[in-house]
């Protein structure tokens, strides 16, 4: 498994992660199994939020149960979690307040001293950057929390942040896959008139991340949009499965390590955040991390999803 150290910290992380958000209802045995199963192919790194699950900090609470981490097992993973959303407003709160509660929620619930990373889960409209930077201050000096990212943010939200935020702020995690990939796409295709492709989404948040060292972090690698299924044996993309199924072939990998080889091929250093709770699949997909396309390769998939390379 293909690793790096987070730009300014000391924690090493691998190229694929495990997201856990699914996981609420399933066994302790299945629950040890996924988690097996990611050691087992090179990933030490779970993805939380306190909202995932049915009840707040629901899927923290299972992961606990189920594995019962001895404090040596707990230092040898990375345990990331999120916080900022309501869901029973819905709303956004990065209130100082908020935060800290979060925290200290998940902290209870996932049994443990500390969290490795925290994101800022979407961003709050009503942000005020000296409560997020009080919080954040906070959680550091106490030893709760090692270090802070945000999700789904633009470059001004990051940079709104920052003026106050004395922590480097070490990954933004957005959604990113084959088929959705405007941050990508968007940049091949600039300043092209009446082409959809050429409109800027984000602002150019993939290269604001790689200027500033902040890890982009693929959530829905599989997804064909938001929420709309996975690409992956998809009728609705024959030639993109064609073109994976071939590579398959090619690698002796499955069709998840090609998807996942997309990513994790292109040099800003990405990671891909699994959602899968199928061991086999998470198997498979980590393979992906260890498969380096070539440039012919890459753009060829990249226009079987239907993006255009003037």
């Amino acid at each position: 498994m293909k690793t790096f150290t987070l730009t300014g910290t000391d924690i090493t992380v691998p190229a694929v992660v495990t997201g856990v958000m699914r996981i609420q209802e399933k066994s302790d045995a299945d629950v040890r199994a996924l988690f097996d199963a990611s050691l087992a192919a090179g990933i030490d790194f779970f993805d939380h939020a306190d909202i995932y699950g049915s009840d707040i900090h629901g899927c923290e609470r299972r992961f606990a149960e189920a594995l019962n981490l001895s404090p040596s097992q707990r230092s040898e993973i990375t345990l990331q979690t999120k916080a900022g959303i309501v869901p029973s407003g819905p709303y956004f709160d990065f209130s100082h307040d908020h935060i800290v509660e979060a925290v200290e929620g998940s902290l209870k619930a996932l049994a443990t001293d500390y969290i490795d990373i925290l994101l800022l889960h979407r961003p709050d409209a009503l942000v005020e950057p000296e409560e997020v930077a009080k919080a954040f201050d906070e959680l550091e000096a106490a030893g709760k929390v090692r270090a802070f990212g945000v999700s789904n943010h633009t470059p001004g939200q990051i940079e709104l942040l920052k003026r106050h935020v004395r922590q480097p702020l070490v990954a933004n995690q957005v959604q990113l896959s084959i088929t959705h990939a405007p941050i990508i796409a968007q940049g091949v295709a600039m300043n092209m008139a009446a082409l959809d492709q050429s409109l800027s989404r984000d602002l150019g948040v993939l290269d604001y991340c790689r200027l500033h060292d902040i890890t982009v972090q693929a959530w829905s690698p599989f997804q064909a949009g938001f929420f709309t299924g996975v690409f992956l044996g998809n009728p609705d993309y024959p030639e993109l499965n064609e073109v994976i199924d071939r590579l398959a072939a090619k690698y002796e990998v499955e069709a998840e390590a090609i998807a996942t080889a997309w990513i994790t091929r292109h040099p800003a250093r990405m990671q891909v955040v699994l959602g899968t709770t199928t061991p086999e699949r998470v198997t498979a997909a980590a393979k992906g991390a260890d498969v380096v396309l070539t440039r012919p390769e890459w753009y060829e998939l990249y226009r079987a999803a239907g993006y255009l390379v003037p």
